[in-house]
């Protein structure tokens, strides 16, 4: 049995109303609906064809059809269109990504409230890394004789502080100097490597060697028991808003989910299909068992060339694919054009 334009035309029009009304859709219907060209007894024939291909499925007897997963599949590689934001939207992003917040997660955080404000669905993030971040500025700063403030600044735009009590005293002028001779020494260095250097700082500043190998010592062991990474997230609750997690079981799994953090990382490192710039995964191509239910679209941004994060957004499979689509790839590439231009 073929797929002729006929029968894609009324996967496409069934697809596009299901994805607002949440009801199956009948022959009837569409032909009311859609300028088809053809009568309802036609459609519905083509209908129960495509059902048996798998694209339909009928929930109930007698009643309409919905789609299924090979269904929207279908639909995303091969019918969802282009569709440009509107320029309300766009001169919100654009003003939001270029006023400079500074720490990228500020800019993260900005990112994902637009993405779910936009959609009305679930907008996630994924940190950089720490332990694979390259230093750009450390200062050291007196909080009292006992203790300093290290402020690490890193190429990727995260910033780490870090109080270290130490058995020294210390004065700020001392640690100014060391400050100084850190940044000469330690700028592009990965973090991680950061401890190679106390032995050969030493050599070089005898009289602060007790202290610069103190303070490298417990910074150490403060990155070590930092978070490596982290999970953001906005419009938890949009969830509600969707008559297929009007289960408050469901409803609540789906927000459980966001309280581990390997489930939800690796969810979002799925591969799906591949639209530009754009991964989409549909039900149960997705990892956590909850999120089967639903689709998820992932974009990554990067820095010199490499992935440092990604952005996702998450709701049901009955998902506006092509509204979606368009505001991630518009914010991901705004994103990444901020990163590029300022770190």
């Amino acid at each position: 049995m073929d797929l002729t334009d006929r029968k894609l035309k009324i996967l496409e029009a069934i697809i596009s109303d299901y994805i607002f009304v949440a009801e199956p859709l009948g022959s009837r219907t569409l032909s009311k609906r859609h300028d088809l060209g053809i009568s309802a007894a036609t459609i519905r024939n083509e209908m129960s064809d495509l059902e048996d291909m798998g694209y339909l499925t009928q929930p109930h007897t007698s009643s309409g059809r919905i789609p299924t997963e090979l269904g929207y599949r279908l639909y995303v590689e091969s019918m969802m269109k282009d569709s440009a934001i509107d320029g309300y939207q766009k001169k919100l992003i654009d003003d939001s990504m270029y006023k400079g917040y500074g720490e990228i997660q500020n800019i993260l955080d900005e990112a994902l409230r637009l993405m779910s404000s936009f959609t009305r669905y679930t907008a996630i993030g994924i940190t950089p890394r720490l332990n694979h971040s390259k230093l750009k500025n450390i200062q050291l700063v007196q909080v009292n004789n006992n203790t300093v403030l290290v402020i690490l600044v890193m190429d990727n735009g995260l910033i780490r502080n870090i109080t270290v009590n130490t058995k020294n005293q210390v004065c700020q002028e001392t640690l100014t100097i060391i400050s100084s001779i850190l940044n000469e020494n330690l700028l592009g260095r990965e973090i991680s490597d950061s401890g190679k250097f106390a032995i050969y700082l030493k050599d070089c500043i005898n009289e602060y060697s007790s202290l610069i190998d103190e303070v490298f010592e417990l910074v150490h062991m403060n990155i070590l028991t930092l978070e490596d990474t982290s999970v953001i997230f906005e419009g938890i609750t949009n969830i509600f808003e969707f008559p297929e997690f009007n289960d408050i079981t469901k409803a609540k799994a789906f927000m459980g989910m966001f309280e581990e953090k390997r489930p939800v990382i690796d969810m979002l490192n799925s591969q799906g299909i591949s639209r530009e710039n754009i991964n989409i995964i549909i039900g149960n191509e997705n990892t956590c068992e909850i999120a089967k239910e639903c689709s998820l679209l992932t974009a990554t941004y990067t820095l010199n060339g490499s992935t440092i994060g990604k952005i996702g957004i998450i709701g049901p499979t009955r998902m506006d694919y092509t509204r979606v689509f368009s505001i991630m790839s518009y914010i991901s590439k705004s994103l990444n054009d901020f990163i590029k231009n300022n770190f």
